[in-house]
């Protein structure tokens, strides 16, 4: 069967001579005639071209474009997480979560092409574009809504989209929506308290761990008391506390749940022990595709930082540190305030490594856990793990929701 799209650039003899039942042109079925034809220079229109004016929208059309491709994966990756995961679908999760990110790294490169304008060449055409702002971009609030953004996280100014899109009801609808469906955050949440072996009746993985790091808590004691020197012994004493202190803020639920009120922590205090066990077995095969599935996450957070940050260096060497945005923010103070964690949806997963033990104090995995964790296929299929039966079909009733 012959492809419905004859290419344009095909160099085959025929490639000339098309008849009606060859299907729609490469033009045709891109409708390259409303994309090539979507840049509207206004300094054009006001009998002053300026060069580098088509380069700045053809740059924003395309962040436009990869904006949509990415909302599109992002909600086909919400639709699998909002139902309890097969082992199967995570693989297709990971596929569409890696094209976020290297959808995002072409757009952190493509900052650069953008600064190949000068400064001077910006000013001849700025005047043309207020009040319109990269703020007043839709799809860029609905990514970040999409994918966990909070409104109490954001700085003052970018809280009052309304102003922005109060004229644009579908705008308002789309925005209002998107903060009232599950976010990506959410999801994840909830995929990770259905971690196998959190259960108090089961491995109990979060007893373990506590009593691993109360020893690991003694025996650093118990060296630092053996120290000859009293100054660097009150040092090393002065510095076990604060790891206390920093362990207690997971083992102690109200301590874990004040900092999520306060915007530090984002994760439930259930959600964060599945993430820590995960990150601890990485190695089992059940374990492997939720830990890369964190590891590409972390990515997005940091590829989106790393974007704001371009974004803030090419405000600010073009306009200055003290001019007002074209939108009507403070410019490049106003984008310098985004680059805090405030924005990270993900940031408790930067911060597992605070709460790392040494491989020898991991607690060891009993063999109804190891073999709940030997494939990748669901409990009722295992059939050639290690491990005694009995231990098995102990462990089935509590992995039916497992991650």
């Amino acid at each position: 069967m012959s492809c419905p799209v004859k290419y344009m650039y095909d160099d085959s003899q025929d490639g000339d001579q098309l008849d009606e039942e060859a299907g729609m042109l490469y033009g045709e079925y891109l409708m390259l005639d409303k994309i090539l034809n979507a840049q509207r220079m206004l300094s054009e229109e006001h009998n002053r071209p300026v060069h580098d004016e088509h380069l700045f929208i053809i740059t924003h059309q395309a962040y436009e474009l990869w904006f949509k491709q990415i909302i599109y994966e992002l909600d086909s990756i919400r639709n699998l997480f909002s139902v309890v995961l097969e082992e199967t679908q995570t693989l297709e999760i990971l596929k569409r979560l890696n094209r976020i990110v290297l959808i995002l790294k072409v757009l952190v490169d493509q900052v650069m092409i953008l600064e190949t304008m000068t400064p001077l060449d910006f000013m001849d055409f700025r005047g043309y574009l207020c009040p319109a702002s990269g703020f007043q971009s839709l799809q860029f609030r609905l990514l970040e809504n999409k994918l966990g953004v909070q409104p109490e996280h954001r700085v003052k100014y970018n809280q009052q989209y309304s102003r922005v899109f109060g004229r644009d009801e579908s705008a308002m609808k789309e925005i209002e929506t998107s903060e009232q469906e599950p976010s990506l955050k959410v999801l994840v949440q909830r995929w990770l308290e259905r971690t196998p072996g959190l259960e108090l009746d089961g491995f109990d993985f979060w007893g373990k761990y506590q009593r691993a790091v109360e020893q690991l808590m003694d025996d650093q004691k118990k060296s630092a008391m053996k120290e000859a020197s009293e100054k660097v012994r009150n040092y090393r004493l002065s510095d076990l506390e604060k790891r206390k202190e920093v362990y207690e803020s997971i083992f102690n639920p109200k301590v874990h749940d004040a900092l999520v009120s306060r915007g530090e922590r984002r994760f439930s205090h259930m959600a964060l022990q599945g993430a820590i066990m995960i990150t601890f077995y990485r190695d089992e095969p059940r374990f492997s595709q939720p830990h890369q599935i964190l590891t590409l996450l972390m990515d997005i957070d940091s590829l989106i930082t790393k974007w704001r940050y371009n974004h803030v260096l090419m405000v600010q060497r073009m306009i200055g540190s003290s001019q007002l945005g074209t939108g009507g923010s403070s410019g490049y103070q106003y984008l310098r305030s985004t680059l805090s964690d405030r924005y990270k949806v993900f940031v408790d997963l930067f911060n597992l490594s605070t709460f790392l033990i040494p491989r020898s104090l991991i607690p060891p995995l009993t063999s109804a856990m190891k073999s709940s964790l030997c494939l990748n296929g669901p409990i009722k299929n295992i059939s050639n793990c290690n491990g005694e039966e009995k231990e098995k079909r102990e462990f089935e009733n509590s992995l039916e929701n497992s991650v």
